[in-house]
């Protein structure tokens, strides 16, 4: 089996999952959407791109990208018909930018790896700022590689 090539992801995901209202995670199972999964998810069904213009902005074959899709919104329909947790995690991918979260306000700002980090807040001022792909494991690494690094 070869290697799977790495996919891109335009920014990570705002959430890390989303689980059923009023019943605790420790009760419910789990449905892993990875990463690559929720961007098809995000091209397709919200960006309303055709499987060759969202398969283009992945770095992907059209096949590669229709068997994405069609795992993502298989997981998705899992997730809600049965009452399960959807955790968006794992898999070969890069980001292009990242998401800055303000921990006080809660802004959200969208910045290209290739920017050196914030360390305010541009709403409130606050230094509390995550950077969401380091939730993912990417950070440092996808910013070098969009450096040119």
């Amino acid at each position: 089996m070869r290697p799977k090539k790495d996919r891109i992801i335009k920014s990570p995901p705002k959430l890390r999952g989303f689980k059923p209202v009023g019943v605790p995670a420790n009760l419910l199972e789990k449905v892993i959407l990875l990463l690559d999964e929720y961007e098809a998810i995000r091209l397709a069904d919200y960006e309303k791109l055709d499987h060759e213009k969202a398969a283009e902005k992945m770095g992907i074959s059209r096949p590669t990208f229709t068997r994405l899709i069609d795992s993502a919104r298989k997981k998705v329909a899992d997730a809600i018909i049965n009452g399960k947790e959807l955790l968006i995690e794992g898999g070969n991918i890069h980001f292009r930018n990242d998401i800055l979260r303000c921990m006080d306000c809660g802004f959200f700002i969208e910045i290209p790896m290739v920017r050196p980090p914030a360390k305010i807040c541009p709403e409130c001022g606050s230094p509390r700022i995550v950077y969401l792909s380091n939730q993912f494991g990417h950070g440092r690494c996808c910013r070098n590689r969009w450096r040119g690094r």
